[in-house]
Protein backbone atom coordinates (compact mmCIF):
# COMPACT_ATOMS: atom_id res chain seq x y z
CA UNK A 1 0.00 0.00 0.00
CA UNK A 2 0.81 3.36 -0.52
CA UNK A 3 2.58 4.58 3.16
CA UNK A 4 2.67 8.28 2.60
CA UNK A 5 -1.05 8.36 1.16
CA UNK A 6 -2.07 6.99 4.36
CA UNK A 7 -0.18 9.23 6.74
CA UNK A 8 -1.47 12.16 5.00
CA UNK A 9 -4.83 11.09 4.92
CA UNK A 10 -4.32 10.02 8.54
CA UNK A 11 -1.56 12.07 10.11
CA UNK A 12 -2.82 11.82 13.48
CA UNK A 13 -2.24 8.03 13.71
CA UNK A 14 0.68 6.22 15.80
CA UNK A 15 3.41 5.20 12.98
CA UNK A 16 5.45 1.83 13.43
CA UNK A 17 8.64 1.66 12.61
CA UNK A 18 8.26 -0.66 9.53
CA UNK A 19 6.25 2.16 7.95
CA UNK A 20 8.82 4.62 8.46
CA UNK A 21 11.21 2.57 6.44
CA UNK A 22 8.53 2.37 4.22
CA UNK A 23 7.73 6.00 3.96
CA UNK A 24 11.84 7.34 3.92
CA UNK A 25 11.98 5.88 0.13
CA UNK A 26 14.20 2.32 0.34
CA UNK A 27 13.70 0.44 -1.89
CA UNK A 28 10.88 -2.40 -1.68
CA UNK A 29 13.48 -5.39 -1.40
CA UNK A 30 15.43 -3.48 1.33
CA UNK A 31 12.29 -2.62 3.38
CA UNK A 32 11.04 -6.48 2.89
CA UNK A 33 14.47 -7.58 4.38
CA UNK A 34 14.38 -4.45 7.19
CA UNK A 35 10.81 -5.96 7.75
CA UNK A 36 11.74 -9.54 8.31
CA UNK A 37 14.45 -8.74 10.82
CA UNK A 38 11.61 -7.04 12.77
CA UNK A 39 9.67 -9.95 12.65
CA UNK A 40 12.15 -11.92 13.69
CA UNK A 41 14.41 -10.90 16.16
CA UNK A 42 12.91 -6.88 16.79
CA UNK A 43 16.05 -5.32 18.23
CA UNK A 44 17.96 -4.24 14.41
CA UNK A 45 16.19 -2.38 11.98
CA UNK A 46 18.63 0.00 10.50
CA UNK A 47 22.52 -0.13 10.86
CA UNK A 48 23.24 0.87 14.49
CA UNK A 49 19.79 1.58 15.25
CA UNK A 50 18.70 -0.47 17.99
CA UNK A 51 15.01 -0.64 18.78
CA UNK A 52 13.19 -2.99 20.73
CA UNK A 53 9.52 -4.96 20.35
CA UNK A 54 6.40 -3.18 19.89
CA UNK A 55 7.85 0.66 19.55
CA UNK A 56 5.84 3.25 19.01
CA UNK A 57 6.61 6.24 16.75
CA UNK A 58 4.30 9.24 16.10
CA UNK A 59 4.59 11.47 12.81
CA UNK A 60 7.85 13.75 12.41
CA UNK A 61 10.42 12.87 15.03
CA UNK A 62 14.35 12.12 13.94
CA UNK A 63 15.62 9.05 15.64
CA UNK A 64 19.29 8.56 14.90
CA UNK A 65 21.60 5.87 13.98
CA UNK A 66 23.38 4.72 17.04
CA UNK A 67 20.59 5.48 19.67
CA UNK A 68 18.58 2.66 21.36
CA UNK A 69 14.74 2.13 22.15
CA UNK A 70 13.56 -0.85 24.85
CA UNK A 71 10.64 -2.69 24.44
CA UNK A 72 6.94 -1.14 24.12
CA UNK A 73 8.27 2.57 24.54
CA UNK A 74 6.28 5.25 22.98
CA UNK A 75 7.85 8.19 21.11
CA UNK A 76 5.57 11.15 20.38
CA UNK A 77 5.71 13.91 17.82
CA UNK A 78 8.48 16.25 16.89
CA UNK A 79 11.14 14.18 19.10
CA UNK A 80 14.21 14.18 18.33
CA UNK A 81 16.52 11.68 19.53
CA UNK A 82 20.38 12.12 18.85
CA UNK A 83 22.81 9.34 18.35
CA UNK A 84 24.44 7.18 21.21
CA UNK A 85 21.36 8.08 23.10
CA UNK A 86 19.77 4.99 24.99
CA UNK A 87 15.71 5.00 26.06
CA UNK A 88 14.69 1.85 28.27
CA UNK A 89 11.78 -0.73 28.12
CA UNK A 90 8.13 0.74 28.67
CA UNK A 91 8.94 5.01 28.29
CA UNK A 92 6.49 7.13 27.51
CA UNK A 93 8.58 10.47 25.23
CA UNK A 94 5.88 13.00 24.99
CA UNK A 95 6.13 15.37 22.02
CA UNK A 96 8.85 18.28 20.87
CA UNK A 97 11.16 16.42 23.77
CA UNK A 98 15.15 17.01 22.60
CA UNK A 99 17.53 14.01 24.05
CA UNK A 100 20.46 14.56 22.84
CA UNK A 101 23.88 12.19 22.69
CA UNK A 102 24.67 10.88 26.29
CA UNK A 103 21.57 10.39 27.61
CA UNK A 104 20.31 7.44 29.32
CA UNK A 105 16.62 7.10 30.22
CA UNK A 106 16.10 4.05 32.25
CA UNK A 107 13.22 1.55 32.20
CA UNK A 108 9.57 3.04 32.79
CA UNK A 109 10.20 6.72 32.94
CA UNK A 110 7.77 9.84 31.76
CA UNK A 111 9.44 12.55 30.13
CA UNK A 112 6.77 15.22 29.43
CA UNK A 113 6.25 17.60 26.64
CA UNK A 114 9.35 19.73 25.42
CA UNK A 115 11.83 18.50 27.72
CA UNK A 116 15.14 19.81 26.62
CA UNK A 117 18.19 17.69 27.76
CA UNK A 118 22.23 19.48 27.65
CA UNK A 119 25.01 17.57 26.79
CA UNK A 120 27.86 19.94 27.40
CA UNK A 121 28.52 22.52 30.30
CA UNK A 122 30.58 25.09 27.62
CA UNK A 123 28.94 25.35 24.37
CA UNK A 124 30.52 27.42 21.77
CA UNK A 125 30.20 27.63 18.07
CA UNK A 126 33.77 28.44 17.51
CA UNK A 127 37.41 27.51 18.94
CA UNK A 128 39.45 30.32 20.04
CA UNK A 129 41.06 30.69 16.77
CA UNK A 130 37.68 31.75 14.73
CA UNK A 131 37.79 27.68 13.52
CA UNK A 132 33.81 26.31 13.15
CA UNK A 133 33.81 23.87 15.98
CA UNK A 134 33.66 19.76 15.10
CA UNK A 135 32.77 16.69 16.97
CA UNK A 136 36.78 16.85 18.36
CA UNK A 137 36.56 19.85 19.71
CA UNK A 138 34.21 19.05 22.79
CA UNK A 139 33.52 16.56 25.32
CA UNK A 140 29.99 15.16 25.78
CA UNK A 141 29.42 14.98 29.22
CA UNK A 142 26.34 12.41 30.15
CA UNK A 143 23.14 11.90 31.71
CA UNK A 144 21.21 9.35 33.62
CA UNK A 145 17.56 9.59 34.18
CA UNK A 146 16.32 6.03 36.46
CA UNK A 147 14.10 3.78 36.72
CA UNK A 148 10.63 4.89 36.98
CA UNK A 149 11.68 8.86 37.05
CA UNK A 150 9.10 11.35 35.77
CA UNK A 151 10.19 14.68 33.97
CA UNK A 152 7.51 17.39 33.79
CA UNK A 153 6.56 19.48 30.78
CA UNK A 154 9.18 22.36 29.41
CA UNK A 155 11.97 20.84 32.05
CA UNK A 156 15.75 21.68 31.07
CA UNK A 157 18.04 18.80 32.33
CA UNK A 158 21.78 20.25 32.23
CA UNK A 159 24.71 17.56 31.61
CA UNK A 160 26.68 15.60 34.09
CA UNK A 161 23.88 14.91 36.80
CA UNK A 162 21.63 11.99 38.19
CA UNK A 163 18.03 12.07 38.41
CA UNK A 164 17.51 9.16 41.09
CA UNK A 165 14.77 6.32 40.41
CA UNK A 166 11.05 7.26 41.02
CA UNK A 167 12.26 10.88 41.10
CA UNK A 168 10.08 13.46 40.04
CA UNK A 169 10.79 16.84 38.39
CA UNK A 170 8.02 19.66 38.18
CA UNK A 171 6.86 21.18 35.02
CA UNK A 172 9.31 24.35 33.75
CA UNK A 173 12.28 23.29 36.23
CA UNK A 174 15.46 24.10 35.33
CA UNK A 175 17.40 20.73 37.04
CA UNK A 176 21.33 22.07 37.59
CA UNK A 177 22.25 18.72 40.43
CA UNK A 178 21.58 15.89 40.78
CA UNK A 179 18.04 14.73 42.04
CA UNK A 180 18.07 12.19 44.57
CA UNK A 181 15.91 9.06 44.69
CA UNK A 182 11.67 9.82 45.15
CA UNK A 183 12.55 13.49 45.80
CA UNK A 184 10.02 15.90 43.93
CA UNK A 185 12.18 19.31 42.83
CA UNK A 186 10.57 22.07 41.20
CA UNK A 187 11.93 25.72 40.25
CA UNK A 188 15.20 27.37 38.17
CA UNK A 189 17.07 26.49 39.73
CA UNK A 190 15.32 23.23 40.94
CA UNK A 191 15.22 22.43 44.67
CA UNK A 192 13.39 19.56 46.86
CA UNK A 193 10.04 20.59 47.34
CA UNK A 194 9.41 17.00 49.44
CA UNK A 195 9.18 13.06 48.63
CA UNK A 196 7.07 10.67 46.96
CA UNK A 197 5.77 8.50 49.50
CA UNK A 198 6.79 4.62 48.95
CA UNK A 199 3.83 3.03 47.19
CA UNK A 200 1.93 6.45 46.14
Amino acid sequence: RNVLAALFRNPREPMYLREIIAAVGMGSGHVQRELENLTRAGVILREELRVGRDLRVWNHTTIDYGCEIGDRSKVGTFVEIQKGAKIGNRCKISSHTFICEGVTIEDECFIGHNVVFINDKVPAAVNPDGSLQSAADWKCIPTRVCKRASVGSGAVILCGLTIGEGAIVGAGAVVTRSVPSNAIVAGNPARIIGYVDAGE
